[in-house]
């Protein structure tokens, strides 16, 4: 991948795999970082990376693998120092859906969480989600489906459930 084929590529790709770490870690700030990072290693070997040998997926598979080593070094430097976490800057309040949908997916398990979003968010297929995770495509199902029965169960709308009748 040529110096300029690499500039297009980032322009097009990094809001987009931004989003999809956001998701995946529930954080921000740390997908932003984590995204710029897995780009800094991937300039390094642009010459290797070819644009049909998947890229996008190379650069969201090297994020994640980053943020699960930061969350790990982050938890245990907070068990060894017997810390907790900071008290939380004041901020704007987001958007009530946009909370109960974070929260939502934060209460699923890291993999469930990670499947969806490489299903609903990446458009991949389950194959697509196996070769890049590495997991079994009867595994991938598997979060899928439990990861949609729990999502359905905590985002149900108590003034959507019909009344009973008199």
């Amino acid at each position: 991948m040529t110096v300029e084929e690499f500039e297009e590529f980032y322009a097009q790709a990094v809001a987009r795999l931004t989003g999809q770490l956001y998701v995946m870690t529930g954080d921000l700030q740390e997908a932003q970082d984590v995204v710029q990072e897995a780009f800094v290693k991937a300039w390094v070997r642009r010459g290797r990376l070819e644009r049909d040998g998947r890229p996008e997926a190379w650069i969201r598979t090297v994020a994640w693998r980053l943020a699960v080593s930061r969350w790990r070094f982050r938890r245990r430097s907070a068990d060894a120092w017997g810390w907790g976490s900071g008290a939380a800057e004041h901020v704007a309040p987001p958007d009530p859906d946009h909370v109960v949908l974070v929260d939502a997916l934060r209460e699923l398990p890291a993999q469930q969480r990670r499947t969806l979003t490489l299903h609903y968010l990446c458009d991949l297929t389950v194959e697509q989600i196996a070769g890049e995770t590495g997991l079994s495509a009867s595994t991938i199902k598997t979060h899928l489906v439990r990861g949609r029965a729990a999502l359905a169960h905590r985002l149900q709308d108590p003034r959507m459930e019909e009344a009973p009748d008199v």
